[in-house]
């Protein structure tokens, strides 16, 4: 029948999606690639029904093309007589060992269809744990940042596989950017830890991100103005539209910034006085 991919979310099992925890709970079997990813499907799925698959800590490409294969042997005649489930964290799609999967059953067992459950990924989930805001009109780069790299360039950056945070830290503060650290965010599994300082993570562990944004960055949303003083006789607030002393470009990209919060919110259905109909 069907093999689904499954996003279980950050970590945390109430986080799995509504659709995630139906198809586990009616699937014949769910099958997992690590401890972690099972501890959440765990919580939805009866002990009985999770299969576990090895997959060899490796970068020999050859070794790891071996157990892809022998993992899609195992799965595909369950998914062919029934249901079965491949579990991940995070999405399916992003940062995932589920392309290798899906990439090889379509190689080796085309007859066995496959279909995604998108999950909460911490491309988005960061922003909630870390009190960040990407703003409409915002850009955000993601990049892998394992033994001490540093990716730089864009005006933001989420970094994930953050394995040595101090030096890391030392590149990126070097190259212009503020920092903050996520570690284990929404996991119910080891200590969650959000931190500047990059010697709260001089351990290393593999589930820690960091969110990179250069320092004097101006594109504050148009809202922002309401944190200036109040008029206290009308009781509305008082602003000077945002607009810095002595900067000429300042009115146009106030301006842009209106028109990009205003498309976005005419996508999602809102209406503004005076919109062409």
């Amino acid at each position: 029948m069907t093999l689904y991919g499954v996003g279980l979310g950050p970590g945390d099992a109430d986080l799995v999606t509504v659709r995630g925890r139906e198809v586990l709970e009616s699937a014949d079997v769910v099958y997992s690639p690590g401890r972690l990813s099972r501890s959440v499907a765990a919580k939805h799925v009866p002990e009985d029904r999770i299969g576990d698959l090895d997959f060899p800590m490796t970068r020999d490409e050859e070794e790891l093309r071996r157990a892809w294969k022998a993992a899609a042997s195992e799965i595909a005649p369950r998914a062919r007589d029934g249901t079965a489930a491949f579990v991940t964290l995070g999405d399916p799609n992003v940062y995932s060992t589920f392309g290798h999967l899906r990439r090889t059953l379509d190689a080796f067992h085309p007859d066995v269809a496959v279909e995604t459950v998108p999950g909460v990924s911490a491309v988005t989930a960061f922003a909630t744990a870390l009190d960040v805001e990407i703003a409409a009109g915002a850009s955000l780069a993601l990049r892998e940042a394992a033994r001490g790299a540093a990716p730089t360039g864009p005006d933001r950056l989420l970094l994930f596989k953050v394995t040595d945070a101090p030096t890391t830290h030392e590149k990126l503060v070097a190259e212009g950017y503020d920092v903050v650290y996520g570690r284990r965010l929404f996991m119910e599994q080891g200590e969650t830890v959000v931190t500047d300082d990059p010697t709260d993570l001089a351990e290393r562990d593999y589930y820690t991100l960091a969110y990179a944004e250069k320092a004097g960055l101006d594109d504050e949303p148009a809202t922002a103005a309401f944190a200036d003083a109040d008029d206290e006789s009308t009781g509305r607030v008082r602003t000077d539209g945002g607009v810095p002393d002595g900067d000429a470009n300042a009115g146009d990209r106030d301006r842009e910034r209106e028109r990009l919060e205003r498309a976005e919110g005419e996508a999602c259905g809102d209406e503004f006085p005076g919109a062409a109909r």
